[in-house]
């Protein structure tokens, strides 16, 4: 993960800033797998002996370039190429006799792991390994194309509405979806194809969704800026009802794990294991996950007992999940309890419990318990 830049000058700034999402030369020789890179069985339990490759990001566009640089172009974008290349390579080196390959990502790179998936498991076909079964795992990459809380000109990858950013990259990455989704909208509208709810019904692989139901990055985009001021009535709302929208178009999605916090990626933090939906882990849901796909290749069965996959936090507002990560102060760096948080946003409890037909004393204490 980590954004993309979607003209000239974005991509100089992005190449001034962040220039290890831009090019190799300075990255570390070595890195430590955390999360669901880890290979110690408690922050990995299920994974954690598996064969492991971890593919950075320096191509700046959600994985889907397929340009090279150019008189024009001072820049090349290959994600959609690199992964081809990773996958070729990893061939000769075992991947051949894989019975899983399991493609994850987190925020682009999630958006990144729904862009590939079906084409991975079709290089792999085409290179004479049927056996291999391609699953993705997409991270916090479930973006919407809704309303902007506040609209703004699109001037920079932060503030530009994420369908109009998408729709001027694809043109300068030369970006590729998959035909599949292609197929779904006319010549010119691809960028549908970048938002996870448009292009998963189109997807022939299981793909596993991973989505806090109160995204951070998706709130930039939106333009809700969570600090300083207390949070405005209007702006509750839009948060209150981006969970709502995103639940919905959630709804179909047969292996989803969508806890209401508000935060950002989640599969390499090495908290990973302590969020709960419902009373399951992520680790637990993707093992259920696992076993289903095993299970039905087999005989088709219904889920597992016991062993839930489609797990969906209904609380209505951030944080009203107790399992969710700490919240800081971005200023203070101070943590903060769900209450401080909510008083914190501005949340009025005298008027919520009203809203919700309660004592005050009552939702306190359900705030509290997170339930």
């Amino acid at each position: 993960g980590g954004w993309y830049c979607f003209n000239r000058e974005n991509c100089d700034s992005r190449y001034e800033t962040m220039r290890r999402l831009m090019s190799s030369r300075e990255w570390p020789a070595t890195r430590v797998g955390t999360g669901i890179l880890s290979s110690q069985p408690e922050e990995n339990p299920h994974w954690w002996n598996a064969n492991m490759v971890f593919i950075p990001y320096c191509s700046s566009d959600v994985w889907s370039g397929a340009s090279s640089k150019s008189e024009k172009n001072e820049y090349a974008f290959m994600g959609a190429l690199i992964i081809q290349e990773v996958i070729k390579e990893l061939v000769g080196k075992g991947l051949s006799t894989a019975k899983v390959l399991l493609l994850a990502g987190s925020s682009a790179g999630g958006t990144g792991v729904l862009l590939n998936v079906d084409r991975v498991a079709e290089q792999l076909e085409e290179m004479g390994h049927h056996g291999i079964q391609v699953r993705g795992l997409a991270d916090s990459g479930w973006f919407l194309d809704n309303k902007q809380y506040r609209r703004t000109d699109c001037i920079d990858t932060i503030t530009c509405a994420p369908t109009e950013a998408i729709r001027r990259g694809i043109r300068y990455w030369n970006g590729i979806v998959p035909e599949r989704c292609k197929l779904q909208f006319k010549e010119g509208e691809e960028w549908n194809c970048f938002f996870g709810y448009k292009i998963y019904p189109t997807l022939r692989c299981p793909v596993f969704v991973v989505q806090w139901l109160f995204d951070e990055a998706q709130l930039t985009v939106d333009n809700v800026h969570l600090t300083g001021q207390p949070v405005q009535e209007g702006q509750w709302l839009y948060i209150q009802n981006l969970g709502r929208e995103l639940r919905n178009t959630l709804k179909d999605v047969t292996a989803s794990f969508a806890p209401a916090c508000l935060s950002h990626e989640i599969i390499t933090r090495n908290h990973w294991t302590d969020i709960q939906v419902k009373g399951t882990s992520l680790p637990r849901a993707l093992h259920c996950w696992d076993r289903s796909l095993h299970e039905s290749n087999k005989n088709g069965k219904v889920p597992l007992k016991g062993c839930p996959i489609h797990l969906i936090d209904s609380c209505p507002w951030p944080h009203c999940n107790p399992s969710c990560p700490t919240i800081r102060d971005q200023f203070t760096g101070q943590e903060m309890n769900v209450i401080q948080f909510l008083m914190h946003m501005g949340f009025d409890v005298q008027k919520m419990a009203q809203q919700q037909g309660l004592e005050p004393s009552k939702l306190l204490g359900m705030l509290s318990s997170g339930n």
